[in-house]
């Protein structure tokens, strides 16, 4: 017998998926928020730069900060929709804790 999961119902999955594409919205724009404080320090701390640094700030700054956001709006989508409560631990009757 196959176990039914949050997500494999439609109505659950369509707000579950909508709420993390609005989360990564909003995180997206924090982003630049970001990039911009960043390239405003680079700017007062070692003046004018080249185009490069300028270009491997944004993408480094942002793609780090996009990548930090969305493993955790993941982790909350997960905690959300029951999927942490699904988890099954194959190896705790295995382990004995009173050893």
């Amino acid at each position: 017998m196959r176990r039914k999961f949050a997500l494999d119902d439609p109505q659950v999955a369509a707000t579950a998926w909508a709420r993390f594409r609005r989360m990564m919205l909003w995180m997206g724009l924090g982003g630049v928020v970001c990039v911009v404080a960043a390239l405003l320090v680079l700017h007062w701390w070692a003046g004018p730069m080249p185009i490069h640094m300028i270009i491997a700030t944004i993408l480094g700054v942002w793609l780090t900060f996009m990548l930090g956001t969305g493993l955790m709006a993941l982790a909350f989508l997960s905690h959300g929709t029951g999927h942490d409560e699904q988890v099954m631990d194959r190896l705790k009757e295995e382990i004995d804790i009173d050893d």
